[in-house]
């Protein structure tokens, strides 16, 4: 009798067993794991904020970190460069391309409350305008002719003096409240406290601050839907080395930029995940064109055929660049694909020079035709190491062909004061940095930018690309930009007026406990928020029907 009640004993076990296991498996076959709200993220950067606003965060990087998570502008970047609607839901823009239209979002509230109205966007670009306004001059310059018209609470109208076809750009700027800084004189902006604990629209609001940190908190209103964090802390350091430090004594989950240098070690780390992207930028070396050796096509055509520039970014940047071929990047919806191309050939460079008339006959290993010789000054800056780097890698290259190249590194304040403004270089390695996405090559590449306060650093002259960037500004129709961009790229690869190198590309690392990190193409470092809100620590378990019904999942 005792061993028929252990052997039911036992099968009875073994039915629950069997039915805890079934349920165990249904359970885990018929839910997922979603994200949930919670978790602090930490990150360590390099400097200290300075002005936390974004009229005034331009020269910043940890000003524009900052200012990218508490503010919002009435458009914003998507992931591929578009604008898209942000504070504003929809816009329009008058036939002749002079008046747009924006009508606000009603259901935006600032930090502390009070409503967003049209006043604030009012205020921010009255503050831009005004003659005493602290910011960094090319906002001003590009506002200051633009009438902003509050038409009611909810819409603003922008009236332009001509076509503008980049103008949608601009507005991707935050916006600051009217409430709080109305009664401020412009003048006193830049030293105002406001700057150290700012009141935006954003996702995230600021908690806490100090002198080594910042913390900031979830906007649980924010319009577009909370962010799954509920706090993001960023720790402030000395310098990049002192960040990666932190990383190794656990203080931080996040690097804000990981130089090349320190690329193999966090490789190293196996909680750390990194993340690369191009930057929208490039460098380059402005020919000058007004000596004599630059006004022959041929020899700066010669001067691209020698160059290596895929062992220039191997060797140099150990890879932390890519070779570009135009200077439209090749992310932009304007970049001509078919654009020609120059490759290492230093055969060619030979040929094209000695068709030219350029020979060495004195066998110095210069060339020279007539009494010019093919010798230059190639300037850079001499607290960049990398560009000091390459100017003299660029020199030897040059060398090869017959091109004497002399490097020379001078102080910043004087490569661009006293040399490039001036336009007193032969030629000079720089670059660009931060450029928007809409592909207006105007300031750079037209004739009317050839003076000491444009930026037509080469003094390239050319009718024809004059009147192909000056017509593409001015049209909306992008189909005509597109014609317009693409040949000019054809006759920029034909003028070579000056010598394009390479897109920099920017290095993030995040802890792998952070979720759903995403960067793409960035304009500035502080893009790499640009899906913050649906990066997540926390998560949760939900049914499958449930989770694609809120579209964690994607539909049957």
């Amino acid at each position: 009798m005792g061993r028929i009640r252990l052997q039911v004993l036992i099968a009875f076990l073994s039915i629950l067993l069997l039915l805890g296991g079934m349920g165990y498996v249904a359970f885990h076959v018929t839910t997922a794991v979603v994200p949930d709200v919670g978790g602090t993220y930490v990150e360590g950067v390099a400097g200290n904020p300075q002005a936390i606003n974004p009229i005034l965060c331009q020269t910043n990087p940890v000003d524009e970190d900052l200012a990218a998570l508490i503010f919002t502008g009435l458009t914003r970047f998507d992931e591929r460069g578009e604008v898209i609607p942000d504070l504003a839901e929809s816009w329009e823009i008058s036939q002749d391309g002079t008046e747009y239209t924006f009508h606000l979002r009603q259901d935006v509230f600032w930090h502390d409350g009070a409503p967003f109205t049209a006043d604030d966007v009012v205020f921010t670009i009255s503050a831009i305008q005004h003659p005493e306004f602290p910011g960094p001059p090319f906002l001003a310059e590009m506002w200051r002719t633009v009438v902003v018209n509050r038409l009611d609470d909810y819409t603003v109208q922008f009236v332009l003096r001509e076509p503008f076809a980049p103008f949608l750009d601009y507005t991707t700027m935050g916006i600051l409240p009217a409430h709080i800084l109305g009664g401020l004189s412009i003048k006193a902006l830049g030293e105002s406290k406001f700057n150290a604990a700012p009141i935006g629209t954003g996702p995230f609001k600021v908690a806490e601050v100090s002198a080594r940190r910042i913390v900031l908190e979830a906007n649980t209103n924010f319009y577009r839907g909370r962010p799954y964090l509920d706090r993001i802390e960023f720790i402030f350091y000395p310098d990049a080395p002192s960040v990666i430090e932190a990383r190794k004594r656990g203080e931080v989950m996040g690097i804000a930029r990981v130089p090349a240098v320190y690329l193999q070690q966090v490789a190293k780390d196996e909680n750390l995940r990194l993340y690369t992207a191009p930057l929208s930028g490039y460098n380059l070396v402005f020919l000058n064109l007004d000596r004599g050796i630059f006004q022959d096509r041929a020899v700066r055509q010669a001067l691209m055929w020698a160059l290596d520039r895929q062992k220039l970014v191997d060797e140099v940047l150990e890879g932390q660049g890519v070779v570009i071929d135009s200077p439209v990047l090749p992310y932009s919806w304007a970049y001509n694909a078919n654009v020609p191309k120059y490759r290492y050939d230093p055969r060619k460079a030979k040929t094209i020079l000695e068709e030219a008339g350029w020979f060495d006959d004195d066998g110095d290993g210069v060339r020279e035709r007539g009494s010019l010789k093919l010798e230059f000054t190639l300037l850079t800056d001499e607290d960049d190491p990398v560009r000091v780097q390459l100017i003299q890698a660029i020199s030897e290259q040059l060398a090869k062909v017959g091109i004497h190249a002399i490097p020379k590194a001078v102080p910043w304040e004087e490569l661009v004061g006293q040399h490039l403004r001036l336009r007193r270089f032969d030629a000079l390695l720089c670059g660009w940095q931060n450029l928007p996405p809409d592909p207006d090559l105007y300031p750079y590449w037209h004739s009317s930018q050839a003076n000491e306060d444009g930026l037509n650093f080469a003094n390239y002259i050319s009718e024809e690309a004059d009147a192909l960037l000056a017509e593409a500004r001015l049209t909306n129709n992008r189909e005509r930009r597109l014609e317009l961009y693409y040949r000019f790229q054809e006759l920029f690869a034909e003028d070579v007026p000056s010598l394009l190198l390479y897109q920099p590309v920017y290095n993030y690392a995040v802890d792998a406990s952070v979720h759903n990190v995403q960067i793409g193409p960035l304009i500035t470092p502080s893009d790499r928020f640009r899906t913050v809100t649906r990066w997540y620590i926390a998560t949760k378990r939900m049914l499958y029907s449930e989770a694609r019904e809120k579209g964690f999942l994607p539909p049957r």
